[in-house]
C-alpha cells in the first residue's frame, strides 16, 4: 500500500511538473489571448449595451443600440448588399475554382507554368487589385467594355450605374480564386485513382464518375471553402470601399456597395458611435456564427470523409 501510494504521488509530482512547464511555455500565447482578443471581445459587447464616443464614458443604454438597429433602413440595405455579393459571388466563385482546379489537374505539358500563372493573381494586394479592375471596368475606355462592345454586346457603366456596381465586384472576384483553386487541386489528387477506372470498367461516363465519385471525395474540402468564403464575405470590404471612391462616397451610387463592414467602419470611425458600432458587430457574429451551424448541421447529407461506411 505504502509503494501504491509513493507511486501516485509521484505520478501526480510529474504531471503537475509538466502541467506546470507547459502552462509556462504558453503562457506568451495566454496573455497575449486575454488582452488582445477577449478583452476587446468582452469589452465590445458592453459597449453595444451603451452610447460611447471614444472621448466620454460609455453610458448604459441597454438594448437601445439593438433597437435602433433594426429600425435603421441603411442596416437592411447593407445587409442585403451583403447577401448579394454572399450568394451571387461565393457559390459562382467555388463552382469556378473547382473547374479551373479539374482543368490545372490534366496531365498537360506545361503543368506546372499554367498552375503558377493562375496562382499569380492571388498574391496582388487587395487595394492594388481594386484600382487593376477600375482601370478595366471604366465605362470610357476600360478593356472589358472594349470586348463585349468586339462581341456586340452592351457596355454597362460598371462603375456608376447602381445596377451594375455589384456585378462589378462579383465580376473581379472570379480574379483572385487561385487560393481555392490551389486547395482544390490538392483534394483531386488524393482521389483515389482506382475509384475511376472501377467506374469506367462499369461503363460510367464523364459526368457520372463526376458526381458520384469526384464530388463526394473533394466534399469536405468544398466544407471548408464554404465555410471560410461565407465568413470572408459576411466580412467583404477592401474593394467595395475602393470601388465606391469612384463615385465620391463611401457607399458607392446609391449606396449600392455600402457592405455591412462597411457601414460598420463608417459608424465607428467616421461617425465615432462606438457603441451602435459594437452593436452591429454582434449582430454580424450572431448571424455568421448561426449560418455556420446551419451548414455543419447539414454537412452530414452531403460531406464524405474516407473511411465512412
Amino acid at each position: 500500500m505504502a509503494r501504491a501510494a509513493a507511486a501516485t504521488a509521484g505520478f501526480r509530482h510529474r504531471r503537475n511538473k509538466a502541467l506546470r512547464t507547459g502552462l509556462l511555455f504558453i503562457s506568451p500565447w495566454i496573455a497575449g489571448f486575454l488582452l488582445f482578443q477577449l478583452y476587446p471581445i468582452a469589452m465590445s459587447f458592453y459597449y453595444s449595451l451603451s452610447e460611447y464616443n471614444l472621448f466620454s464614458k460609455p453610458e448604459w443604454v441597454g438594448l437601445q443600440n439593438y433597437k435602433n438597429l433594426f429600425a435603421d433602413s441603411k442596416f437592411y440595405l447593407s445587409m442585403y448588399n451583403t447577401v448579394y455579393i454572399t450568394v451571387f459571388g461565393l457559390l459562382p466563385h467555388l463552382a469556378f475554382a473547382l473547374g479551373m482546379a479539374m482543368l490545372l489537374n490534366m496531365s498537360v505539358r506545361g503543368q506546372s507554368l499554367y498552375r503558377t500563372i493562375y496562382f499569380l493573381p492571388t498574391l496582388v494586394p487587395a487595394v492594388a487589385g481594386s484600382l487593376l479592375w477600375m482601370w478595366l471596368l471604366n465605362a470610357q475606355y476600360g478593356l472589358v467594355n472594349k470586348l463585349l462592345a468586339a462581341l456586340g454586346l452592351v457596355e454597362p457603366n460598371w462603375l456608376v450605374d447602381p445596377m451594375w456596381t455589384k456585378p462589378a465586384l462579383v465580376l473581379m472576384g472570379f480574379w483572385g480564386t487561385g487560393t481555392q483553386t490551389v486547395m482544390y487541386l490538392a483534394a483531386l489528387q488524393d482521389v483515389p485513382k482506382v475509384f475511376y477506372e472501377a467506374a469506367e470498367i462499369d461503363g460510367a461516363g464523364r459526368w457520372s464518375r463526376f458526381r458520384h465519385i469526384t464530388l463526394p471525395a473533394i466534399s469536405p474540402m468544398t466544407l471548408f471553402l464554404l465555410i471560410n468564403g461565407l465568413i470572408n464575405s459576411f466580412q467583404f470590404f477592401t474593394q467595395g470601399l475602393i470601388f465606391a471612391e469612384a463615385s465620391q462616397s463611401v457607399g458607392g451610387p446609391e449606396n449600392s456597395m455600402l457592405f455591412y463592414a462597411i457601414y460598420l467602419y463608417q459608424t465607428a470611425f467616421s461617425f465615432l458611435n462606438m457603441g451602435y458600432a459594437s452593436s452591429m458587430a454582434w449582430i454580424l457574429c450572431a448571424i455568421v456564427l448561426g449560418l455556420t451551424l446551419l451548414i455543419f448541421r447539414s454537412s452530414a447529407r452531403w460531406v464524405y470523409y474516407g473511411g465512412e461506411k
